[in-house]
């Protein structure tokens, strides 16, 4: 049988897909950031393959101890998703096929909302941008970031990940970490397993999540690209803003992408995803600080270093972290991590674990700073 030829839809909507695509050239984002990604630590090849080893083995490890501190079954045994040690440059590679899955919705939206005023040619040469852009924003992050778990991976075009996603581990990171707070390599490998792994076990106790995080960021990034105009009027004045509270020493409330969000719309939308990334960081952060001595002889030590980690940032370095709203993040780590514990405080860890069973039982943002009203809802 032959061939049959795409309709006139078809056609269309594969056009549409392609420009959407270009909108933000990934493969040079990527690239960019592996240029761009500053030198990891010193290490020989046998120094390289025993970080390595070691850090597959603890992640092992730290599943046993997540389901102890958890209770939930879905870390008893994690075969849907993958733990992989990565470098900086290959972790900005795997952010990029994850924002391409993140954003292709909002993208395709906006130009079908322009419908058709931006050609292919216009759509390419501006990716170029958007992509040298981006991978400038990832190499910052690439030397930050200790560990990572992706659930949207598998839903890449031509990803072989598996079905739920996959755990980053930063090596080069983890051991410049280490090193900068002299504590026990095997330990503080351990501790950060503890935290990554309890997100792996999130995404697997609450399959629902990833889609409902999808479609909570599609509809945040269509407000922010439907008007595209509207939008770099409001960075401009977000940029001013920066400028401004730089100088006079205050920093933003969010960071100052996040000053851009106006619409009512745009903030409820933002305050849901707020709420959610508190959760699952905070509650990431409850695990890891659970253990004690028996488990990480050191864990003390590695705590109150850690803690004390971010009091020396320079200049350039706290201004790059509240333009992206970084310094948000840890916010959100602190926040979250009262949320559960004041929620295990009064209802255990089963009636904590009743949030994983629908979207209904997500904290809002204002639960998040009262638990209360989380548990009031619940019925705890």
């Amino acid at each position: 049988m032959g061939t049959m030829e795409p309709t006139a839809r078809e056609s269309s909507a594969q056009t549409l897909s392609a420009t959407a695509q270009s909108l933000i050239n990934w493969d040079l984002a990527a690239s960019t950031a592996a240029r761009l990604a500053p030198a990891g630590p010193g290490l020989d090849q046998p120094a390289i393959s025993e970080a390595v080893d070691s850090l597959r083995r603890l992640a092992d490890v730290s599943v046993d101890h997540v389901h102890e501190i958890t209770g939930l079954e879905a870390a008893r045994d994690l075969r849907d998703s993958s733990v992989l040690v990565v470098d900086r440059a290959s972790w900005a590679k795997a952010n990029t096929q994850s924002f391409a899955v993140m954003l292709k919705p909002a993208m395709e939206k906006m130009l079908e909302n322009r419908q058709g005023t931006l050609s292919p040619g216009a759509a390419s040469v501006s990716g170029a941008i958007t992509g040298s852009q981006l991978g400038a924003v990832l190499a910052f992050l690439s030397s930050k970031v200790l560990g990572q778990y992706d659930p949207f991976a598998a839903l890449a075009e031509g990803s072989t990940a598996p079905p739920a996603g996959r755990l980053l581990l930063v090596a080069p990171n983890i051991v410049a970490v280490e090193r900068e707070l002299n504590v026990t390599p095997e330990d503080f490998r351990l501790w950060v397993c503890l935290h990554e792994q309890t997100h792996r076990v999130q995404f697997a106790a609450a399959p629902w999540l990833r889609h409902h995080m999808l479609e909570q960021i599609d509809e945040l990034s269509v407000h922010l690209l439907g008007n595209v105009d509207s939008l770099m009027e409001r960075a401009t004045a977000a940029a001013r803003s920066l400028k401004d509270r730089t100088v006079t020493g205050n920093t933003p409330g969010r960071g100052a992408i996040l000053d851009l969000l106006q619409d009512p719309e745009e903030k409820a939308a933002i305050s849901h995803l707020t709420a959610v990334m508190s959760l699952l960081e905070g509650h990431a952060n409850v695990v890891m600080d659970a253990v004690d001595a028996s488990i990480i002889p050191s864990v003390k030590t590695i705590r109150q270093r850690f803690s004390d980690r971010g009091k020396d940032r320079g200049v350039i370095e706290k201004f790059i972290r509240s333009l992206l709203g970084l310094d948000a993040k840890m916010r959100q780590y602190s926040d979250g991590a009262r949320f559960v514990r004041a929620v295990v405080d009064a209802a255990g860890m089963e009636g904590f674990n009743r949030v994983w069973e629908s979207a209904d039982h997500l904290p809002t943002e204002p639960e998040i700073h009262d638990a209360k009203l989380w548990l009031e809802r619940m019925g705890l």
